[in-house]
């Protein structure tokens, strides 16, 4: 296990992670793309437990593409996106993978919301994919 470091654009918010994520993920979902105003989004899923946050953060109620509620958490000084927490799955966090300190050992293990992938984005045939939200999230 490796502890990992993050912050905002800004560094009003910053983060440290205690634990391995779960799992590493590109999300091409339409509210991803929107939020992160790109393709997608690289995220890491981690136990929530395993993540102490410093600063305050502001949260944006919203409805997942899988219509699960979904609170996105970002600086209310930059707006850097940084968490999505599922009120649903309260153990677990998605960190958003841009926002860590060093970003070399990202290495996404699936791409999620591949329906919703924009058409002139290649996603590998050798990559996990999974049409919608992967199985058991």
């Amino acid at each position: 296990m490796t502890e990992r470091t993050g912050q905002c654009l800004c560094g009003q918010v910053s983060y440290r992670l205690k634990a391995d994520p779960i799992v590493t993920a590109v999300c091409h979902c339409k509210h991803c793309q929107r939020q992160a105003g790109s393709a997608f989004s690289v995220i890491a899923l981690a136990p929530t437990a395993a993540v102490e946050i410093n600063g305050e953060l502001k949260t944006y109620e919203d409805t997942a593409d899988s219509g699960a509620a979904l609170e996105r958490k970002f600086c209310p000084n930059c707006g850097s996106a940084m968490f999505s927490a599922q009120p649903a799955n309260p153990d677990a966090i998605i960190i958003k993978a841009g926002t860590f300190d060093d970003t070399d050992w990202l290495k996404p293990a699936v791409h999620v919301w591949c329906d919703s992938a924009q058409p002139w984005v290649e996603i590998s045939d050798k990559a996990v994919k999974f049409p919608g939200n992967a199985p058991g999230s």
